[in-house]
């Protein structure tokens, strides 16, 4: 069954970008390690710097106040133009940071460990950024590093609470739920597009299911009436196996798929 509903698209993947693939009995799991490492650092730069320019526009104001004499029009502008910068770096630097600093794909594989073994769970290392493939479906995963109660009514979803932190990172767009409707759409065009290219001809593409992952253990979800389902991340599993139960996927779908997705490495 299809589930569509955050339009984050994961980077073009090559094959020299895959060395970090676990071999296990249980799932496997694959992720660009690489790519992760290098927006994780982008994050930290961009934050670093951003705070030195808030911090510097600061320190100009104040000799502005403390020698209003010294102000011109093009100092003046200078010093906004600083702070919007440092201001546009701290925004980038929460958009890396909470991708990959956080390290959403650690906290998935440990919401699935114990998955059985035609599981494989891939990041940053398919068309899409958090992608699931076993007896359960193919699973979209959108992880959100959210606290606070999540709802969804009249089409819309809703934080509150969380404390001033998570507050301070809504306020500047960050850490917010937006349109995961909109994102899934996006991410399952990808997916089909590129299933498409490597499948036989006339092969099927399996359904394409979307589930929002809530990462922080201190988070309440009322998401009754969503048209995708959303879970605490320590409730994941659970879900997946009562979906293998009830509706398997076949075995032979499974392989094709992740035969597919290997060929997309090389």
């Amino acid at each position: 069954m299809r589930r569509t509903l955050s339009g984050e698209v994961s980077p073009r993947f090559r094959c020299d970008s895959f060395a970090h693939i676990h071999k296990q009995d249980t799932m496997k799991i694959n992720k660009n390690e690489k790519l992760i490492k290098r927006n994780a650092k982008i994050g930290q730069y961009t934050n670093i710097a951003g705070l030195l320019l808030v911090v510097g526009t600061i320190f100009l104001l104040m000799q502005l106040v403390n020698n209003p004499e010294s102000a011109t029009q093009n100092n003046t502008f200078l010093i906004w133009g600083i702070l919007f910068l440092g201001i546009a770096l701290s925004q980038i630097s929460m958009y890396f940071g909470s991708r990959f600093g956080r390290r959403p794909d650690e906290a998935l594989d440990k919401a699935l460990k114990g998955l059985p073994g035609e599981h494989a769970i891939y990041h940053y290392a398919s068309p899409v950024p958090h992608l699931l493939v076993g007896a359960s479906g193919i699973w979209l995963l959108l992880p959100y590093f959210i606290r606070g109660k999540i709802t969804y009514k009249k089409n819309r979803w809703r934080v509150a609470g969380g404390g001033f932190a998570q507050s301070y990172l809504r306020l500047f767009g960050q850490e917010t739920i937006g349109r995961p409707d909109l994102e899934t759409e996006g991410q399952t065009a990808t997916l089909e597009k590129f299933l498409k290219k490597k499948l036989e001809e006339g092969e099927e593409i399996p359904p394409i299911s979307a589930i929002l992952v809530f990462l922080d253990e201190k988070v309440e979800i009322d998401a009754e009436g969503s048209p995708l389902p959303a879970v605490q991340a320590k409730k994941l599993k659970e879900f997946l196996r009562k979906i293998s139960k009830e509706q398997q996927l076949p075995s032979d779908d499974v392989e094709r798929v992740k035969a597919a997705l290997a060929d997309g490495k090389k």
